[in-house]
């Protein structure tokens, strides 16, 4: 449809709402935030993601009602200059009331870039306590990933089961971080973060004190499944909370931030639990008490001191006090009035990302090493104990010990990226923009640091008799490294290159990344069994080195590649 000129130029003049701009320019500021939308995925696009600075088009900006508004009145005009018949009569002797006013003037929008009530402005210290509150809930559920796999064997003998069937308690919790967040980002899209936030803990909190007190295995695998499920709401919410609190400036060091809790969980979880599942008196049910407790801290957290972040609904606060204290019933919120089929949800949050994952090589082969090196990360569950308490003949909890130089060299791949970033955003300022691709010097690094960390450790592992336990140990360190500093650049890349569809491509992202951390649990043990510690983890260095030309390959065919992409942000 062609909106007539005059009317066109009207509503474009008074679309005064706002978005945040990601890009990496020096002067940030708030952006007018338009609401209106077709879909929810418009209304993502325009809260949050686009580092388009370029006037929105009129059409994709209007909503349902306004859009059929314009239509009727064309038609009203249309039908006033053709037709020759006289209106009809309004009825009771009534003359023909005044044309509405446009609706536009009635919308509520941020009082400026400086606007108190914006997450932007938000003071540091609200900030700093807002992060710490929404990052304890998914440090609960990394460690709750971790620490059960340390009961696997108690599992086994209490309930007189195989490896295979106790290990379905790790692997069905990470499937359940493959399936939630299909539903856990639009629903926090719709109905604001805090509220999401606060179920999902809760029924976070009521499955995983059922694992602890489970009476059967078939509870226990069950409950696993939806704790995970729930648990996965913290993995989507908070890096969303964070994105809605910093701008382009410091978010990505926010991100990092999170990225960390989301490895170190796994580091740390096998050493709590180790020593957890030693103790005679506490034993493999307190893997889950003690996240339990975690998680309940968090939960009082939002529930007490997180106000509501997601732009959008806060308008919609705003326009609800406005209308209680004016009595005037036209003032609105954009967010009002978005209406979401059963039909749009499917194709927008669960079909997309599906089509994407097969149609974009840059998000398939982005997500296919993103996921490979999340998964090796729970094969590690396994391999060090493996190595630390059968060769080296350590105890439970010591033989966890390793895994603190896997942190070790996760926190130095974070500094590294972070440098790269420092130097990436001056880069940016200096030449006006940066290709996306131009940030994937990190990932060359990382993936060799990775398949030098696991080669090393496979073969001096293996060899306890005549290695010094410390030399596998600082493989361990290269492994970390090698994790953070692909997963980081990798992760970053996806949201540069699918911008205006981010959250269908990060839903792909993490479909496939928690697909093969759940698969890789379930025959890890048997593999470095049968193969031995040194040609299992061969073969998963060789796999890994199939993966090294993917940076090349984004390098050199990247940007033709987002040129002919649907989906791809190309400016």
């Amino acid at each position: 449809m062609k909106l007539r000129p005059n009317l066109n130029k009207k509503l474009v003049s008074q679309s005064q709402v706002f978005t945040m701009s990601t890009s990496s320019t020096e002067n940030e500021e708030i952006k007018p935030f338009q609401g209106h939308g077709p879909n929810e995925e418009a209304i993502l696009t325009q809260r949050r993601n686009t580092n388009d600075d370029e006037v929105i088009d009129t059409n994709s900006i209007l909503s349902r009602k306004e859009s059929q508004l314009i239509m009727n009145t064309e038609s009203v005009y249309q039908t006033a200059s053709t037709s020759s018949k006289p209106l009809p009569p309004m009825g009771d002797g009534r003359p023909y009331p005044p044309m509405l006013p446009s609706r536009q003037p009635y919308e509520v929008c941020f009082n400026g870039p400086n606007d108190p009530d914006h997450p932007y402005n938000f003071p540091l210290w609200k900030k700093l306590l807002y992060g710490i509150s929404v990052v304890i809930a998914p440090l609960s559920v990394s460690l709750g990933s971790a620490m059960f796999s340390q009961g696997t064997e108690q599992i086994m003998e209490t309930y007189h089961v195989g490896w295979t069937v106790a290990s379905l308690g790790t692997s069905l919790f990470i499937f359940g971080f493959a399936s939630g967040p299909v539903f856990w980002g639009p629903l926090s899209e719709l109905f604001g973060r805090k509220i999401i936030m606060i179920l999902s803990g809760f029924l976070y909190e009521c499955f995983s004190f059922a694992v602890a007190t489970g009476k059967d295995i078939q509870t226990i695998i069950i409950c696993r499944f939806f704790a995970g499920f729930l648990g996965s709401a913290s993995y989507v919410l908070s890096p969303a909370i964070l994105a809605d609190m910093f701008n382009s400036k410091s978010r990505g060091r926010a991100i990092t931030v999170f990225s960390m809790v989301l490895f170190g969980g796994p580091m740390l979880g096998p050493i709590f639990g180790g020593f957890t599942v030693k103790n005679s008196s506490l034993g493999w049910r307190w893997t889950s008490y003690f996240c339990g407790i975690i998680g309940a801290l968090s939960l009082v957290m939002n529930a007490f001191v997180l106000e509501e972040t997601h732009h959008p609904l806060i308008l919609v606060g705003r326009a609800e006090d406005l209308r209680r204290r004016t009595g005037n019933w036209g003032i609105y919120a954009a967010h009002e009035e978005v209406k979401l089929s059963i039909r749009e949800i499917i194709e927008n949050n669960v079909a997309r990302p599906l089509k994407m994952l097969v149609t974009e090589p840059i998000l398939f082969f982005a997500s296919l090493y993103n996921g490979f090196v999340y998964a090796i990360l729970y094969c590690c569950l396994t391999a060090i104990p493996t190595v630390f308490e059968g060769r080296y003949h350590f105890s439970m909890g010591v033989a966890e010990l390793p895994y603190l130089s896997m942190l070790i060299g996760e926190i130095i791949g974070a500094g590294i990226v972070t440098l790269y970033d420092i130097k990436f955003q001056r880069i940016a300022r200096e030449q006006g923009k940066l290709d996306p691709e131009a940030k994937l010097q990190p990932l060359i690094i990382g993936g060799f640091s990775f398949i030098i960390g696991l080669f090393w450790f496979g073969w001096c592992g293996d060899y306890a008799e005549h290695v010094h336990w410390i030399v596998p140990t600082i493989a361990v360190a290269f492994i970390g490294n090698g994790l953070i500093t692909i997963f980081l650049p990798c992760f970053n890349y996806i949201i540069d290159c699918f911008l205006v569809v981010s959250a269908s491509a990060m839903a792909a992202n993490t479909f496939v990344r928690s697909c093969l951390a759940c698969a890789f649990p379930l025959f890890s043990r048997q593999m470095f069994n049968n193969l031995t510690i040194k040609w299992a983890i061969t073969l998963l260095g060789c796999l890994g080195a199939l993966l090294l030309p993917v940076p090349f390959f984004f390098l050199k065919y990247g940007k033709k590649l987002r040129q002919k992409s649907k989906y791809a942000f190309v400016e």
